[in-house]
């Protein structure tokens, strides 16, 4: 837990979370009526709210025992995005790095019942996020969430867990060890109070959050019934980009996926397209100082790097050398893992 950026709310911040019949949007209202809650509090009475401060309390000391942090809508450390939704939680609580919503975030969403190619599409998208200094958002369920989350985190990368429940739940309860993982390197993020069991009803009140702290939705696999094609509804309501992974047309969880790019989403061909369109740059310096390359190999690497993603024939042309010499020279760059092929074709900068 940062402790720089726990926020621990006051007593009548919680008791206002506590209420219950009172739906997030309704208790921002009353906070710009009576400006705070302390005042809220003072006025309870006359508007026939519960002033039992009990349950507060002793959530308090819960959290304080369990390290769980909590950021209220009012608060400065609030993230940004999700200020800016319809309908935002009044109370988020988080185990982890809070500073982490305020980094670029990139959603991941897709089938629990993945494919295995769904789950080594979202891993790499994951992995390549990372690799760009983007966090990784994503729901901690089986399938596709997981490996989004295991992608991020491979080199160090950050990832932030929303959940449908209590942050102090593990849902599933066999995702406990990543969960771990996130607590400890990255970020766990509810608006349901400690304690909150998941429930059906839950889970799009989640993916709305999902979506609102990020720049894009990216959906990797999904059927017509699927839960991330709601996340991706909320995208589209926040004014987000939505991208999508094409699938094979005779296999349901492709369904939602294919329908998505039928409907406007960006398909996502490569793992580079999503920070391209949306200008994200990897670091590369330190990288390729520590290794040991020549100058030829330094300009065809140069080259790469600037275009992206390319081919050995548009190599041969631009440097106007054969193709068994730009082969060797990227075999050789490959083997010094500053390079990489994917398709058989194109080779991304690492």
């Amino acid at each position: 837990m940062e402790q720089s950026n726990l926020f621990m709310a006051t007593v009548y911040e919680i008791w206002l979370d506590r209420l219950k019949g009172i739906r997030p949007l309704d208790k921002l209202k009353l906070i710009e009526k009576y400006k705070d809650c302390t005042s809220l509090y003072a006025c309870a009475d006359k508007i026939k709210l519960n002033t039992n401060l009990q349950e507060a309390e002793a959530q308090i000391d819960y959290m304080k025992k369990n390290k769980i942090g909590c950021v209220c809508y009012s608060d400065k450390n609030y993230p940004l995005f999700l200020r800016e939704m319809n309908n935002p939680p009044w109370m988020l609580y988080y185990k982890g790095k809070a500073s982490l919503w305020h980094t670029p975030c990139i959603a991941i969403v897709g089938a629990r019942n993945a494919s295995q190619y769904g789950k080594i599409v979202s891993f790499q998208l994951a992995e390549r996020m990372a690799k760009c200094n983007v966090t990784v958002v994503s729901g901690l369920a089986y399938g596709v969430d997981s490996a989004a989350h295991q992608g991020a985190l491979k080199n160090g990368g950050n990832t932030i867990a929303v959940f449908g429940c209590g942050v102090d739940i593990c849902y599933p309860t066999s995702n406990r060890a990543l969960m771990k993982e996130i607590e400890e390197k990255g970020l766990i993020v509810s608006e349901f109070l400690p304690g909150t069991p998941p429930r059906p009803y839950r889970f799009p009140m989640r993916n709305r959050i999902i979506s609102g702290l990020s720049q894009a939705v990216v959906v990797t696999e999904a059927g017509l019934s699927s839960g991330s094609l709601i996340t991706a509804d909320f995208a589209a309501e926040q004014g987000r980009e939505i991208f999508s992974v094409p699938g094979n047309i005779t296999q349901i969880n492709s369904i939602g996926t294919n329908k998505l790019i039928q409907d406007g989403a960006i398909p996502v061909v490569t793992v580079m397209d999503i920070e391209k369109n949306l200008g994200f740059t990897e670091k590369h310096e330190e990288k390729v100082c520590a290794k040991s390359i020549g100058i030829e190999e330094k300009q065809l690497y140069d080259i790469i790097l600037l275009e992206g993603e390319t081919t050995i024939d548009f190599l041969c042309k631009k440097l106007k050398k054969t193709p068994s010499y730009i082969n060797g020279m990227v075999t050789i760059l490959e083997i010094k893992g500053v390079i990489e092929s994917s398709f058989g074709k194109i080779f991304i900068a690492k």
